[in-house]
């Protein structure tokens, strides 16, 4: 199918919007007092809510009924197309799990502290570095998930809202990670923004390189969504588990993350109903 400059247009700004997220961590690090760890809790068990609901609910059974159109052509069978789409899943869990081997884990962006800690202190031009190298692995981090937020936001603009969220929430204990580290290595808050924020720039550029590439291909092989579906749900799921119900455990709010991620699948799965 053809895609309008309109569609292009609202998936482009939803990938933006979860990207440039990391500047409002950034904000945060350098305005709040101390870390209101019930609304993180909350709100991180939130995002991991909405992304495992959509990715088993809604992208995976997608994915498997975009693949069983080629079971329908003769091409596969049908439990072949069944294979593909578990395949593809898990493909993309380890293709977000090989990206986020390359973290240490001393210098890990997604180790969470709260702010009380590490905004102590004066300027340590040390920490240069481990601001410089966070940024870095966050953009490598967060490349896949622009191509994700894109792609979801093309084909279903109804999947690419809450999944552009929820990434957009993701994002932001992230820019608290680049920020705080090169503001104390430089004392410029300035500075400490821009690398925050341009860190969050590799999931735009995800998305112009998933338009050049994956769109074209998209119209030629339809069926091809399903395999991309079923990756984008792998990926979401793995951040989930290892990024954000782990992210929200660490600030010692454990019911208060698990009700977030159930209020989070509810109104995924409401949202769903009322624009099905």
């Amino acid at each position: 199918m053809e895609y309008t400059n309109t569609e292009l247009l609202y998936a482009l700004g939803l990938t933006l919007f979860a990207g440039m997220s990391t500047g409002i961590g950034s904000a945060i690090a350098f305005f709040a007092q101390r870390t209101n760890t019930r609304f993180l809790s909350i709100s991180l068990g939130f995002s991991a809510g909405v992304m495992i609901y959509v990715s088993f609910v809604e992208l995976f059974f997608k994915a498997r009924t975009s693949l069983e159109i080629l079971g329908a052509e003769g091409s596969i069978s049908h439990t072949q197309a069944y294979w593909l789409a578990v395949a593809s899943f898990f493909g993309g869990i380890l293709l977000i799990a090989l990206i986020d081997k390359w973290i240490p884990n001393v210098e890990n962006p997604h180790e969470m502290k709260p702010l009380e800690m590490i905004t102590q202190g004066g300027k340590n031009p040390g920490l240069m570095r481990m601001g410089l190298f966070t940024a870095l692995v966050i953009g490598i981090h967060n490349f896949p998930e622009g191509i994700a937020t894109f792609i979801s936001g093309l084909s279903d603009l109804r999947l690419g809202i809450p999944i552009a969220v929820a990434i957009a929430i993701h994002n932001i204990p992230e820019g608290i990670a680049v920020s705080v580290p090169i503001y104390f290595a430089t004392g410029s808050r300035k500075k400490a923004f821009w690398y925050s924020f341009s860190s969050g720039l590799a999931e735009p550029v995800g998305a112009i390189i998933a338009y050049f590439f994956l769109a074209p291909l998209l119209n030629q092989h339809p069926a091809l969504i399903g395999i991309i579906f079923a990756s984008v749900a792998g990926i979401m799921v793995f951040i989930s588990i290892d990024e954000l119900l782990p992210a929200a455990e660490e600030y010692g709010e454990h019911h208060l993350a698990i009700y977030g991620l159930i209020a989070g699948m509810a109104l995924m799965a409401v949202s769903l109903l009322i624009f099905e």
